[in-house]
């Protein structure tokens, strides 16, 4: 390169042009701007211009990383520039001083020289003025004066210099030049040909630069205002203890409060805008006397916001082996609820941060609904609140009362939180289908912001007046039945339902939990009492009937009580209980088989039920008396059911000769249907199939199969339709002695969900049509059974 500076150079065609490359640099027609020249390319074009007094074109680099630049590295579009001064420095670095004339654009690149030379087309600015240019030039002008005046230390020569420009066009190019914005957005502003776009397009730039500086001077404004009240209050403050104290008046005490619960304020962690919220309510309390009303109130408030856990302790890895064990030594059973449990761990685990699923868990009293959450606390090892929502029918009982109420408490989320002192708990809402809504407001609709993992994150409550996080509390809830939960809260959980315990599955739990409990809480020893399996099989057949273990837990309590007194009493010896003891310590059995009894009869059907509290079976029975065909109705049937007695009766109609019936008989004949229990209101159409085999076995005088029961909705054309609740049912039929059971082919989906221990146990039928029920539930027709024309047929329980 130095040979080629001391070179002679040719000299240049009369239409080109020596180019220096700039770095992140835009030099403007009409301004003077210093440039700094360090590579040797650059350095021999300057002092070539100089000698042959030639000006320059000043064309930035599209990358300012790039150190040697080709011809494509530059822009096409560049500023004439001349040089007004060329200055060595003593460090050896060469400095220009240049004044953009007008702009040009390249033509070609000519090569044959030691630094970049052009032809280049000079664009000269016109000034064509017009009442639209003339408009904008006005505009850009203010606004130009504004920022000035906006700048902090601007030179007063800045708004003479703008004031005095002529052109409209020199006023864009000046504005662009001097305002604080990226060397790319300059160039497309040199780049911009016409004066109008070019005015539109500064005049943008200028506008969003003048609302930054507006704000700059407000921020500025409001910090020093800040500045000075604190100072004054300070001063103020200090003034009042010293007068305090000259008077004799200073309450070293409340002093001593106020300094520790600022103390206490500071080591509670809270957000920035919660401990300014802290610290305004701490210092109305210093100017407040300790006997005015408000003292006892803002004291009991600042000690909530304080005792609150604002600060996120740290995370326990989450150990699935460790889940799996808790789950299996804390419940029996429930593999598919304990494998989900263990996936909603899993995928805490690898997203800590990700927003889970709130799960629900539905299904009878006593099934371990709220253990299943103790447990998973237990497994996230974390801690566990119980918030109980039955009853709860007043919004402020979640959201908190307003502190103008005397004696106002936050709500039961918040109190939940601070007794559990942690803000990643498990917190399980029990009774979540239990809420009533009144005239306070609906407390569902409050927790529609608690459960939603995009909302809970700045929960208010109503005393607290402050958004809280809850979207690290691990949110679980319970319900019996999904009925009377409203649909868009039920939309924000995931349901997951616990049906009823078989007999064997009881059976393992009374061995393993209860009987341990039981001792425990009736201060035995093992050794001390023995109680064999036959007698909590007769417990769990003969005195209970439920589909949980509470009751059966009751029951083993008072076996344990009987023992403990004759332990008290003196007898010595482990007592073992045997079956034939339990009449004496509990009374008589409660439950027996009635399902041979009551179908002993012809037109008594066993049905299937679902209850809110597990499965059940219930009767249909019917009777035919004298009268004009009408069907009568009892049993505190609802109208889905009595519309499926009807559906019923006139399929048998239809077909009577088909089902071996006179249809002379249905016109003599008032036919009475009657379901017992006849105080509980009972409703759905899945008792269909028992109704219909209730009727033909009536009319034909076959009776029923006594160890069969059955459901199933029905249609008029004789199809048998699914119904819901299928294990449940198929749980208590099992529970009540029954051994065959007859179900809607399409609920054989269903079939996986029923325990494998009933499914060994019971034979199932899967029925299409009624004709398949009459031909696998009917017993053969026996000779000289059917009564005289006009003699009633009844059946009574």
């Amino acid at each position: 390169m130095a040979d080629e500076q001391t070179r002679p150079t040719p000299p240049l065609p009369p239409d080109a042009m020596i180019i220096v490359p700039v770095r992140r640099m835009v030099l403007f027609p009409g301004m003077v701007a210093p440039i700094t020249v360090g590579r040797p390319r650059s350095i021999a074009a300057a002092q070539q211009a100089v000698r042959e007094q030639r000006q320059i074109g000043v064309l930035m680099q599209r990358d300012g990383e790039t150190a040697e630049p080709a011809a494509i590295d530059l822009y096409r579009f560049g500023t004439v520039a001349n040089i007004v001064r060329y200055i060595t420095a003593p460090d050896g670095t060469h400095h220009l001083v240049c004044q953009g004339q007008e702009r040009f654009q390249i033509v070609e690149f000519l090569t044959g020289w030691p630094f970049f030379v052009a032809r280049v087309l000079r664009i000269p600015d016109v000034d064509a003025r017009s009442t639209e240019i003339e408009a904008r030039f006005v505009n850009l002008r203010g606004q130009a004066l504004e920022a000035a005046q906006l700048l902090p230390q601007a030179p007063e020569e800045l708004t003479a210099a703008i004031s005095s420009i002529p052109s409209p066009g020199a006023l864009a190019d000046f504005t662009a030049g001097t305002m604080d914005i990226a060397p790319e957005e300059k160039q497309e502003i040199l780049e911009t040909i016409d004066v109008g776009a070019r005015i539109d397009k500064v005049s943008r730039l200028l506008a969003h630069r003048l609302e930054v500086l507006r704000l700059s001077q407000e921020i500025g404004r409001q910090t020093k205002a800040a500045l000075d009240e604190r100072q004054r209050e300070v001063l103020l403050r200090e003034q009042l203890a010293a007068i305090q104290k000259q008077l004799g008046e200073g309450d070293a005490g409340k002093a001593q409060e106020v300094a520790e619960l600022s103390e206490a304020i500071t080591k509670a962690q809270m957000p920035k805008e919660i401990e300014e919220q802290a610290r305004r309510e701490l210092r109305r309390l210093e100017r407040m006397p300790e006997a005015a009303a408000e003292y006892g109130m803002v004291r009991t408030y600042l000690d909530w916001l304080i005792e609150l856990p604002w600060a996120l302790p740290e995370d326990r890895p989450i150990d699935i082996a460790e889940a799996r064990r808790v789950l299996d030594q804390d419940h029996y059973g429930l593999d598919k609820i304990k494998r989900r449990i263990l996936e909603y761990l899993a995928v805490r685990k690898l997203a800590p941060q990700g927003k889970a699923p709130i799960l629900c868990f539905v299904g009878p009293p006593g099934v371990g609904k709220t253990s299943l959450g103790q447990s998973i606390a237990r497994a996230m090892d974390r801690k566990f609140v119980r918030v109980s929502l039955g009853g709860v029918h007043d919004e402020a009982e979640i959201r908190g009362h307003r502190r103008t109420y005397i004696g106002a408490l936050p709500g039961n989320i918040i109190q939940a939180i601070r007794k559990a002192g942690t803000r990643n708990c498990v917190m399980m809402l029990d009774e979540i289908d239990k809420l009533g809504a009144g005239i306070q407001g609906d407390p569902s609709a409050a927790l529609l912001e608690v459960l939603d993992p995009e909302q809970n994150n700045t929960f208010r409550d109503n005393y607290l007046g402050v958004p809280f996080d809850l979207s690290r509390v691990v949110f679980l809830t319970t319900a019996n039945m999904l009925d009377t939960i409203p649909g868009p809260l039920r939309d924000r959980m995931e349901i997951i339902s616990l049906a009823g315990y078989t007999g064997d599955e009881k059976l393992q739990i009374a061995r393993r939990y209860l009987v341990r409990r039981q001792l425990e809480a009736n201060g035995l020893k093992p050794e001390q009492v023995e109680i064999g399996d036959d007698v909590l099989r007769a417990l769990i057949h003969s005195y209970t009937r439920e589909a949980g273990v509470r009751g059966l837990e009751r029951e083993i309590g008072k076996v344990m009580r009987s023992a403990a007194m004759r332990i008290a009493e003196g007898q010595s010896g482990p007592i073992r209980v045997s079956v034939d003891e339990l009449v004496n310590v509990i009374g008589p059995a409660r439950f027996e088989n009635e399902a041979a009894m009551r179908t002993s009869v012809p037109g008594v059907a066993t049905g299937l039920a679902w209850t809110p509290v597990g499965g059940d079976i219930l009767f249909i029975e019917a009777t035919r008396i004298p009268g004009s065909g009408r069907l009568i109705l009892t049993g505190q049937l609802g109208d889905v059911m009595k519309e499926s007695a009807q559906a019923a009766l006139s399929i048998v109609k239809n077909r009577a000769t088909a089902f071996d019936v006179d249809p002379a008989r249905f016109e003599k004949s008032d036919i009475h249907i009657h379901v017992p229990a006849g105080a509980i209101p009972k409703d759905g159409p899945s008792a269909g199939v028992a109704m219909f085999m209730a009727l033909v076995s009536l009319m034909s005088d076959r009776t029923i199969r006594s160890d069969t029961a059955m459901t199933g909705e029905i249609s008029l054309r004789g199809l048998v339709l699914p119904v819901g609740g299928i294990k449940e049912k198929v749980v208590a039929a099992a529970l009540a002695g029954i051994r065959r059971v007859m179900l809607p082919a399409r609920n054989l989906r269903d079939f996986d969900d029923i325990p494998e221990d009933v499914r060994r146990d019971l034979e199932f039928v899967w029925l299409e049509r009624v004709d398949e029920a009459v031909a696998a539930a009917l017993e053969p027709a026996e000779r000289g059974t059917r009564p005289a024309e006009g003699e009633p047929e009844r059946a009574v329980a």
